[in-house]
């Protein structure tokens, strides 16, 4: 009796180990297909240490896993023009952004000054986003501070903006007050989902970061579809 009921209980327990492998490996929704995302090499392992934030997301150690975008999006701004609330950065260009190169050795990233600052990429005509991927400089952990991703089709930003991240918890960049967290960089880059926001514009905010007051970017990688 014994060993029969031990029998059930293991049949039960690797049924269950079963479905739980399953619904991780599950197949994504109908019409969606895993975002294939190429990622530059790892500056620094392990775990960060003394980086104190009152909004800091939980560090896992684990690595991202699969995203899912609608079937047919497409990389939208590889080399699409960028411009920025700074106009003479202090270090590179803000070609950066867009070029492809991810590296976060010396030479692949754009210092923008100190304090509140933008970067904003112009993809050439209205789509709607399915992915935004942000490396801010990733040789180093550091947070970066008050990030804040909006979209619009007004290169102003005056009208029809939509926040797809926003992670300024005190409304200190007077952009509104984000419920998202802070993250530590890491060559991963920050994976946002703008569940399919409508825009031409992405700009992409910051004020400064946990090691100085400078504002850095190595890549933005925007994925959409044509807006209809």
């Amino acid at each position: 009796m014994k060993k029969a009921l031990f029998i059930l209980i293991a049949a039960s327990f690797a049924a269950g180990l079963a479905a739980s492998a399953s619904a991780q490996t599950a197949a994504p929704e109908q019409g969606k297909e895993e975002l294939k995302l190429q990622l530059p090499k790892p500056m620094f392992v392990g775990t960060p240490r003394n980086i104190n934030s009152p909004n800091l997301e939980k560090v896992t150690g684990k690595s991202r896993g699969p995203f899912f975008v609608p079937a047919g999006t497409t990389l939208l701004s590889l080399n699409k023009p960028v411009t920025s609330s700074d106009t003479q950065p202090v270090i590179g260009d803000v070609a950066y952004l867009t070029d492809g190169e991810k590296s976060g050795e010396d030479g692949y990233f754009v210092e923008l000054g100190p304090g509140k600052q933008y970067a904003q990429v112009d993809l050439k005509a209205p789509h709607l986003l399915n992915a935004i991927l942000v490396w801010h400089y990733h040789a180093q952990a550091r947070v970066y501070r008050d990030v804040v991703v909006q979209v619009s089709d007004d290169k102003d930003f005056v009208t029809g903006v939509t926040a797809v991240f926003n992670n300024d918890h005190d409304n200190s960049s007077g952009l509104g007050i984000g419920k998202d967290k802070e993250y530590i960089e890491t060559a991963e880059g920050k994976l946002i989902d703008p569940r399919g926001a409508r825009g031409r514009y992405v700009r992409l905010w910051s004020a400064g970061n946990t090691s100085n007051d400078m504002n850095h970017y190595v890549e933005v990688e925007i994925f959409g579809t044509p807006a209809k």
